[in-house]
């Protein structure tokens, strides 16, 4: 506040009523695990909203959308590398002897308790995706 950063402020303020809607609804308190699902929710809402203003040609609201997706990146942990990635990946395969595309879903569910918040699960999909059909 005492910045003048009316943008982080506005995108600060949104996070925390999302936060505390969550724990209203469902009657808990959210721990750091939860309140990260909140701020990957809330990215992975801007991303789509990105790309349907991309598609209507409205600059104005994808800038704001871009500017809110930067100040709620800041507060996730530290990204994984591909090739962490990829040795979480080898690893739970290993585990669960997963073995083909229909093992899929068991493979996805031990990485997501793993990778919550340090990698995109949505790119930890499709490298899962490619490495058990090949």
């Amino acid at each position: 506040m005492r910045a003048k950063d009316a943008a982080r402020l506005s995108t600060v303020r949104l996070l925390l009523a999302a936060i505390k809607q969550r724990e209203v609804d469902e009657r808990i308190e959210l721990d750091d695990a939860a309140v990260v699902g909140v701020i990957e929710k809330m990215i992975k809402q801007r991303r789509e909203s990105i790309a349907q203003f991309e598609k209507a040609a409205r600059n104005d609201l994808v800038d704001v959308e871009k500017a809110e997706l930067r100040v709620l990146s800041a507060y996730l942990p530290a990204q994984m590398s591909e090739a962490e990635i990829q040795k979480q990946i080898d690893s739970v395969i290993s585990e669960t002897g997963a073995s083909g595309a229909k093992d899929m879903g068991k493979v996805m569910a031990a990485l997501k308790s793993r990778l919550a918040g340090k990698a995109d699960m949505g790119k930890i999909s499709g490298l899962v995706k490619a490495r058990l059909a090949g």
